[in-house]
C-alpha cells in the first residue's frame, strides 16, 4: 500500500462553496446558501463524502441538492482521484472523481473540473475544515 499524504487524512466539514462562470462572475453557491458536507479520508486509501443543501425548507419547486459517494482514492499532493464504488448518483459508479487540491490557512480547497451545474458551465471550489483525525 502506498503512503498517503497526511495533509488530507481525517474528517473534514464543508465550510463554504463558490461557483463561477467562464467569465469569472459569481453564481449561486453549489448546494445552496447553507451547504453542508462531510468528507472522511482514511490512511487505508478509502474515502467517503456527503454533500447537501442544508436549508430546513426550500422554496416551492426547488429540488434539494444532494450527493454522496465513496471509494478508493489516491492523492499526489495536488490531485485527488477517487475511484467511485458507491454513489447516490449511479452514473458515477465505476468512474473517477478528480479534484485539484490546495491547502490554505489550515483549510483544504477542492476544485472539480469545469462542469455543467444548474444549467451553466461552472468552476467550483469547496472549502473544508478538518474536524477530526
Amino acid at each position: 500500500m502506498a503512503t498517503i499524504d497526511p495533509r488530507i487524512l481525517g474528517t473534514w466539514r464543508m465550510k463554504s462553496t463558490i461557483g463561477r462562470d467562464d467569465a469569472g462572475s459569481i453564481l449561486p453557491p453549489p448546494y445552496g446558501p447553507q451547504a453542508m458536507g462531510l468528507a472522511v479520508f482514511k490512511a487505508d486509501g478509502r474515502m467517503m463524502s456527503v454533500l447537501c443543501d442544508g436549508r430546513p425548507s426550500l422554496p416551492a419547486g426547488e429540488p434539494r441538492q444532494f450527493m454522496s459517494y465513496a471509494g478508493n482514492y489516491t492523492f499526489d499532493g495536488t490531485t485527488l482521484t477517487t475511484r467511485v464504488d458507491v454513489s447516490s448518483d449511479a452514473s458515477r459508479i465505476g468512474g473517477d472523481q478528480v479534484r485539484s487540491v490546495r491547502f490554505e490557512s489550515g483549510l483544504m480547497v477542492l476544485a472539480p473540473p469545469r462542469r455543467l451545474y444548474a444549467g451553466v458551465m461552472q468552476h467550483q471550489e469547496l472549502t473544508w475544515e478538518r474536524i477530526g483525525d
